[in-house]
């Protein structure tokens, strides 16, 4: 049973995204309740519950009181290539790409994308390979914490049940701007569920010099992994 659940705040398109959502993922996925709760700061607003590959999400319409921003993502693991690709093409209109559709070290097939509601993207081939948990949340610790992942993922294990840290890959020398021994991936477990942590030197401004574009155009221009 999944405990914890991603709770996405919008401005206005609380609805309309979980719509699309639910669209640009098929089976699995589906809007499980629409509500409004009224007289709160923000005045009345939406809460939707919806359902991606499996993956409980909330959302709320409550003001543009909050942004969303790349150090949270979500990673979609894909059976094969050509549905990472299909899986871009839906999500991609109106946005922007973080890392480019592309062969990488880690998978055959990888992109990173900001969709048009600006929430964050990693779209993963597998190779075919088993998986338990379609989509993942992904934590990039960047700015004033950044080389805090690996401290944040042992601290989180430790509060919650049924939780074990079960991958961790460190930055070798060589990768500057990171610093050697912070964490290029980690993955760890709470309370049943799979979350993603890393680590990123890079500021916002290099980031989208080196990675950002057109989404639905950006195909075939490689990146480093850990350059997001």
């Amino acid at each position: 049973m999944q405990t914890i659940t991603p709770h996405l705040w919008f401005d206005k398109e609380a609805r309309d995204a979980a719509g699309f959502y639910v669209s640009v993922f098929g089976a699995g996925s589906q809007v499980r309740n629409v509500s409004q709760i009224h007289d709160t700061p923000s005045g009345s607003v939406d809460i939707v519950s919806f359902e991606i590959l499996g993956q409980t999400f909330q959302a709320i319409s409550a003001g543009p009181l909050f942004t969303f921003n790349p150090s949270i993502s979500f990673h979609v693991k894909c059976q094969t290539a050509a549905e990472v690709d299909a899986l871009w093409k839906r999500l991609s209109p109106g946005g922007q790409a973080l890392m480019p559709l592309d062969t990488y070290p880690w998978s055959e097939r990888f992109g990173w994308l900001q969709d048009k509601y600006g929430l964050s993207w990693q779209l993963i081939a597998t190779g075919g390979q088993p998986v338990a948990q379609r989509v993942t949340s992904a934590l990039m610790f960047v700015g004033a914490v950044a080389g805090q992942a690996e401290e944040a993922i042992l601290f989180y294990t430790s509060v919650f049940r049924n939780s074990k840290v079960t991958l961790v890959q460190h930055y070798g020398p060589g990768a500057a701007p990171e610093k050697e021994g912070s964490l290029q991936y980690g993955s760890f477990m709470l309370d049943g569920q799979e979350f993603v942590a890393l680590d990123s030197a890079r500021d916002q401004a290099e980031r989208d010099h080196n990675g950002r574009g057109d989404a639905s155009a950006a195909e075939g221009t490689p990146v480093r992994r850990d350059g997001s």
